[in-house]
């Protein structure tokens, strides 16, 4: 008898054992490497929606991506999201990424930035690099830029700020598309060392950058649309001006093609749930002030009220494929010849 009982003690031991090592099968954790705002309120809803157990490691691009350049042989991560179009297409290029297309009813421009290999998906869109002005410092309209090249004039030396495009997500393509708009990189390249005689202040990312306009150590920055919006509506003196033309700014969502075939179905899930209505809700509240003021990329989500709409904007597209190859060593020479 007591034999009997056991065996079925050992039977039903046994039975959970291979429920749970079958449930961890099912259900491996998932590591999403993100410099997103609403990152983490996504990784918790999804995990809630799904049971799939998500880890965000939230961070700037810049040391994200050479975090995943790093594990090259051995990643540590399914699922990578960060502005810009540009490093993607460097990790893809490397053979980095799995491609995935997810169901999406795009928008006229949600298609045009959606990569014809499914490299990498679009998630939302801004702008890289618009002018914020600080209207307590230059409170007069006739005062402000409105132009880029204005930004060269003597009464903006050691008053414009900018970002380091070897942190801040958003940055180079914001510096690859003043090149781009000069007609070349050696063009380019001309019109930053002009900048850099004018004495343009170079901050990390669009929170220093952003700050130091409004304790008026600049009267001008550059940064993100998004960045100096949220701060206008949180009550900063700030006027966002869109020259002529500016950069569109995708932000981007990609899988590890070194992770496991288990980890890559969850990571297609993640992917899918971002651009669902409930993924999309969470995107365009859970950073109310800064990412989420973005421009919708499938038909049926409304942007912010503060949020210009692209479509009524000058803008240019850097075509990823020729500017992704260029990112290294165009950062590398902003680092020398401007940050420096």
């Amino acid at each position: 008898m007591r034999s009997r009982i056991s065996l079925k003690i050992l039977a039903a031991t046994t039975a959970i054992a291979c429920g749970v090592a079958s449930a961890a099968n099912a259900a491996q954790p998932l590591v999403v490497y993100a410099a997103i705002g609403y990152d983490t309120a996504m990784g918790k809803a999804f995990e809630k929606a799904t049971g799939i157990p998500t880890k965000v490691v939230d961070g700037s691009t810049g040391p994200l991506l050479a975090k995943v350049a790093a594990e090259k042989q051995n990643p540590q991560w399914g699922v990578i999201w960060v502005d810009g179009a540009q490093g993607m297409r460097a990790l893809a290029s490397q053979g980095l990424l799995k491609p995935f297309a997810p169901r999406a009813d795009w928008t006229a421009t949600g298609a045009e930035l959606q990569p014809k290999d499914h490299a990498y998906t679009a998630t939302a869109v801004s702008v890289a690099g618009a002018i914020v002005v600080n209207t307590k410092k230059l409170p007069n309209k006739a005062d402000w830029p409105t132009s880029w090249d204005d930004l060269l004039k003597p009464q903006f030396k050691g008053k414009v700020g900018i970002n380091n495009p070897a942190i801040s997500g958003p940055t180079y393509p914001m510096v690859a598309g003043m090149m781009q708009w000069q007609g070349g990189v050696d063009q380019g390249k001309a019109w930053w060392k002009k900048m850099k005689a004018n004495d343009v202040k170079v901050f990390d990312t669009n929170g220093p950058n952003l700050r130091a306009l409004g304790l008026g150590v600049t009267s001008v920055a550059i940064a993100q649309d998004s960045a100096g919006i949220g701060r206008k509506i949180k009550g900063k003196p700030f006027e966002i001006i869109y020259p002529n033309p500016v950069s569109l700014l995708p932000r981007t969502i990609a899988i590890s093609s070194g992770a496991s075939p288990e980890v890559q179905k969850e990571a297609e899930r993640f992917i899918q749930f971002v651009m669902s209505p409930e993924g999309q809700k969470i995107a365009l509240t859970g950073d109310a002030g800064g990412d989420s003021l973005f421009n919708p990329v499938v038909k049926g989500e409304k942007a912010d009220a503060g949020v210009v709409s692209v479509a009524t904007l000058k803008t240019q597209y850097l075509d990823p494929m020729v500017w992704g190859p260029r990112e290294a060593s165009v950062v590398t020479w902003f680092t020398n010849n401007i940050v420096h």
